[in-house]
């Protein structure tokens, strides 16, 4: 991964019309710690890349900070039974390429995220069965069986809408020129630098929109973005936690917070592979020392300035979902020790593990080291580009993974593709038929504590099972330069862009 020595700096860019004076093009700059995946809603799996995709992507719905479900490309919904599903479109939308939004979008669109070979959204939208185009304005969607979630798993990916020529012709190929229904379209994409965006003259909302230009910069080294930030070359970029006190003091800058949905996490893999045929991934005791062998609340303090909270479980605590009950057990070097010599393990085990190449991950594997040291464990501190890590862990190329996921609005979004057989992110290959059944019964019933009892039962499993050791809720962080106004910032730590606008 190439790291920046310097600051990197945006020309400001102008547009000049002849016999006319010139005017500035007003360019919002944004620091990325990691390159996106592709920018297709279709393949894509990375937050990194969700966060590019809500400039170009309207959804069918969004959710408030009180995390209420409000519409956006619908404009509302009804359940008219358990399985069937009406929605109601905005009329006059249109996609960036002049194909109209409408119903059979819609059937399209969720169709391909269902049918097509390779998709991370099957797992999230799995229970439907079809789509029904009942008008122009009004889709039907009907459910295999009962899948309350489905209304809130469109507030992100899932519900993000493609133009049925431009997807189609496009294939595997779309993301490379991809085209949506939001305000800014693509312009240029050069690979571990920068993603341009300009802003899209036909969008439906367009009073909302106040730039003409989005730049993404690539600067995995939050030290480096911080200082383009500080020097006036980025408007808006993820902030370190322990680098949150120097944003604070900067009156040139803002420092904006909010909780999380999402979760810090080590990925043990226990499935048919060469590198999961060790003590770690064959058996729940040695999983369990690991564990044991961490202390959450310091790796919090040391590397995240305290700001992460400690977690058990993939919901966070904004949840109604979240279970109070599943706690993280407490750092017992001496049990784990224990636990290993129970299950025959000659110490020092070694244990590989990834981290992404960033200073806070890297950071955050050596405390693990240093700490699993302690239970008898030699961590493998192995730093890898986002790219190349995320490619060795979905093939099955790892031991451990240490990662995360930005969080959405329900937990089913956070869990069962991640834990259910077969799951489309389940990383781990994990298999419980007690799982299984618990997180199925979570999508089948619709009260909330129904729902909490299901979840509840499996974290109780998951955490015995031990396929994912969660380790944190993160909070969402950005440093704003006071020279942009407007922004708004929600707990699935995405940049909406509507009613960003230059400080005056």
């Amino acid at each position: 991964m190439r790291l920046r020595p310097l600051l990197v700096s945006l020309a400001v860019l102008s547009a000049y019309a002849p016999n006319a004076p010139a005017q500035q093009v007003e360019t919002l700059r944004i620091g990325m710690r990691d390159d996106p995946d592709v920018l297709d809603p279709t393949f894509s799996r990375t937050y990194v890349g969700t966060v590019v995709m809500t400039a170009l992507c309207d959804k069918l719905f969004d959710f408030d900070a009180k995390l209420n479900i409000v519409p956006v490309l619908a404009t509302g919904y009804e359940w008219t039974d358990s399985k069937t599903l009406l929605i109601r479109l905005r009329p006059d939308v249109q996609f960036q390429n002049g194909e109209k939004f409408d119903a059979d979008a819609v059937k399209y669109t969720l169709e391909r995220y269902l049918n097509t070979n390779g998709s991370f959204r099957r797992s999230e939208i799995g229970a439907m069965d079809h789509v029904e185009v009942i008008d122009p304005l009004t889709v039907r969607v009907a459910m295999k069986q009962a899948f309350s979630p489905f209304v809130a798993i469109l507030t992100d990916r899932a519900g993000m809408m493609l133009p049925p020529k431009a997807a189609e012709s496009g294939g595997k190929d779309f993301g490379l020129h991809p085209v949506c229904a939001g305000p800014f379209r693509f312009v240029e994409r050069v690979a571990q630098d920068h993603i341009a965006l300009e802003r899209f003259p036909g969008y439906w909302d367009a009073a909302r929109i106040h730039y003409d230009r989005v730049t993404y910069r690539i600067i995995p080294d939050s030290s480096i973005r911080l200082a383009n930030l500080q020097a006036g070359t980025l408007d808006l970029t993820e902030i370190a936690p322990l680098d949150a006190d120097t944003v604070k003091r900067d009156p040139k800058l803002s420092l904006v917070s909010v909780p999380s949905l999402g979760y810090g996490a080590l990925t043990i893999n226990t499935g048919q592979y060469p590198k999961a045929e060790t003590p770690l991934g064959r058996d729940a005791r040695v999983r369990h020392a690991f564990e044991l062998a961490l202390d959450r609340e310091a790796l919090s303090q040391v590397v995240y300035g305290g700001m992460y909270q400690p977690n058990a479980q993939a919901t966070s605590a904004l949840s109604p979902l979240y279970v109070e009950e599943v706690a993280p057990p407490k750092r017992d070097a001496a049990k784990a020790r224990a636990l290993l010599k129970e299950a025959g393990v000659s110490v020092p085990l070694t244990v590989p593990l990834i981290v992404y190449n960033t200073p806070q991950n890297v950071q955050a594997g050596e405390v693990i080291q240093s700490m699993a040291a302690e239970a008898g464990f030699t961590v493998q501190v192995n730093a890898m580009e986002f790219g190349t890590a995320i490619a060795s862990v979905q093939r099955g190329d790892f031991a451990v993974a240490l990662g995360g996921w930005s969080g959405l609005l329900d937990t089913d979004s956070n869990a069962w593709s991640f834990l259910h057989t077969g799951g489309a992110l389940n990383m781990a290959r994990y298999s419980n038929a007690t799982v299984d059944a618990l997180l199925d019964r979570a999508r089948a019933v619709s009260e909330t504590p129904q729902r909490r009892a299901a979840y509840e039962g499996g974290w109780q499993q998951v955490s015995k099972d031990l396929p994912i050791i969660y380790l944190w809720t993160p909070r969402n962080i950005v440093g704003l330069s006071n020279k942009v106004a407007g922004f708004t910032f929600l707990a699935d730590g995405l940049l909406r862009l509507q009613d960003v606008h230059p400080a005056r």
